[in-house]
């Protein structure tokens, strides 16, 4: 029954990748991991990745799962709640 509703709506959707809101989350996650002083290799070894991997996230060429940003958060010494509480806030002072 809700079918349509749905199709309608990611219809309107834009590629999350190329996204105002992905580009915040990703800048987010990329300013609280130099806070911490975490580079791209320490993250990377943390998550058992190869520099590359995060520098591909961290430049929007590379996509991250809802799993994947846990487990990263997770590695910079950031709770995953904390870190959407702040995204939140981030989009809504946009």
């Amino acid at each position: 029954m809700g079918y349509p509703n749905l199709i309608y709506m990611f219809g309107l959707m834009e590629k999350s990748i190329r996204s105002e809101q992905y580009r915040r989350l990703i800048q987010l996650f990329r300013r609280m991991r130099e806070n911490k002083g975490i580079t791209q290799s320490d993250l990377a070894q943390l998550i058992g990745e190869n520099q590359n991997f995060v520098s591909k996230v961290e430049t929007l060429e590379r996509r991250l799962d809802v799993i994947e940003l846990r487990t990263m958060c997770e590695a910079i010494g950031v709770s995953f709640p904390h870190f959407i509480k702040e995204f939140e806030k981030s989009i809504a002072n946009a």
